[in-house]
């Protein structure tokens, strides 16, 4: 391989393939992260409230489905939902690209599940237990007092899923449908350049998934910050008669 032509194969492929790269590639991968990301936040509310349930046989199911989904791996998942779903479930007729779709949603609503537990269980109980004796129901408790203190452990960890399932998605070139892995195969086996394709890959997704990650955790870093947080919603801010330092900031 004469590394030197490397920068100027690149160019070419870029000049050539651009639309196969940032349009139809970067367009699936992230409609397939989309889908994943929001239906398996709503699988994961969903589950997380089952496991939290007093119900014995329904925390089982729940446990169940957390277990078998994080105990095997996405790719045999992705196979299950491509090839055996399909001969089962033929009266359904969703395309191949909504089976994955499928697939990443039910794999992301498990690890988002506990992520949402956890959130929930972090908020201390004497929140619960004086929302109870001021006559609110469970479900006002939850709604009201629990879930919005629950949030703010919960964003920063759905903004990681979300950069996780973007990287996972390169498992869809499996089945050849159109993601940016599949742009790779693509033009590879159209002009043979494989490790320039895959540099310009590489690159589209440290584009997309780094500026995410830094994002995720400036986020992660100012929800955390207790003071912050109080102060925003105690501050009392000066009117015009006042001068800048004579507000005060009640905790």
């Amino acid at each position: 391989m004469d590394f030197s032509l490397i920068g100027a194969n690149i160019v070419k492929l870029i000049t050539t393939y651009w639309k196969v790269f940032l349009i139809d590639g970067v367009t699936k991968t992230l409609q397939f992260t989309c889908i994943a990301v929001v239906l398996g936040a709503i699988l994961g509310t969903f589950v997380a409230m089952l496991k939290m349930s007093k119900l014995g046989i329904v925390r089982f199911l729940a446990s169940v489905y957390i277990e078998v989904i994080r105990g095997t791996p996405i790719l045999l998942q992705l196979y299950v939902f491509y090839f055996v779903l399909p001969e089962i479930l033929p009266f359904l007729e969703l395309s191949q690209f909504m089976w994955v779709a499928i697939a990443m949603c039910v794999n992301s609503g498990a690890y988002v599940s506990e992520v949402i537990r956890s959130g929930i269980q972090a908020v201390d109980k004497g929140q619960t237990e004086a929302a109870r004796s001021l006559g609110l129901s469970k479900s006002q408790t939850m709604m009201r007092i629990v879930l919005p203190q629950a949030i703010r452990n919960i964003l920063p960890a759905l903004g990681n899923e979300f950069i996780m399932i973007l990287k996972e998605t390169s498992l869809a070139s499996t089945f050849f449908l159109g993601d940016l892995m599949t742009s790779h195969k693509i033009v590879s086996g159209a002009t043979y350049l494989q490790l320039e394709s895959l540099l310009i890959v590489g690159t589209i997704y440290l584009c997309i998934t780094f500026p995410l990650s830094k994002l995720v955790a400036w986020f992660e870093k100012k929800m955390s910050n207790d003071k912050s947080y109080k102060a925003r919603k105690h501050i009392n801010w000066p009117n015009k008669r006042q001068k800048r330092g004579d507000y005060k900031v009640e905790f």
